[in-house]
């Protein structure tokens, strides 16, 4: 499995990478993806909504359960990934890459810094 070291984790297998422009994006681990299994459908619908961090900002659906998704810090959700509207197998092929989610524009980024390090993810997962 993959754990880039770039990025932040939640313990509900979110990945967070601030943008140089501030913008946040947003999607599931591979392991997550790996646990799920085959994802068909991603619904979000609270892009131009203002969220708090632990909040359901949309849903996965893979072929044998629906799992939420949720919101690793504060802020706006501004861009749903077009791409894995058309192919939301992108989550399982490229979790950090053309399978993102969300982008979105932070309360305050350094809520960031709370969330798990690469380590302690892995450590959470037992890799």
């Amino acid at each position: 499995m993959i754990f880039p070291e770039e990025l932040r984790y939640t313990s509900d297998h979110e990945w967070i990478r601030i943008e140089d422009d501030g913008t946040a994006v947003i999607g599931i681990t591979d392991f997550a993806q790996h646990e799920l299994g085959d994802i068909v459908f991603v619904d979000v619908a609270t892009t131009g909504q203002t969220l708090k961090q632990g909040d359901v900002f949309g849903s996965v659906e893979a072929v044998k359960t629906v799992s939420d998704l949720f919101l690793p810090i504060d802020g706006e959700v501004l861009e749903l990934n077009s791409a894995i509207e058309k192919s939301p197998e992108l989550l399982n092929s490229d979790p950090y890459g053309e399978g993102w989610i969300i982008k979105m524009k932070p309360a305050d980024a350094v809520q960031q810094d709370g969330l798990l390090s690469v380590g302690a993810y892995q450590e959470l997962v037992g890799a």
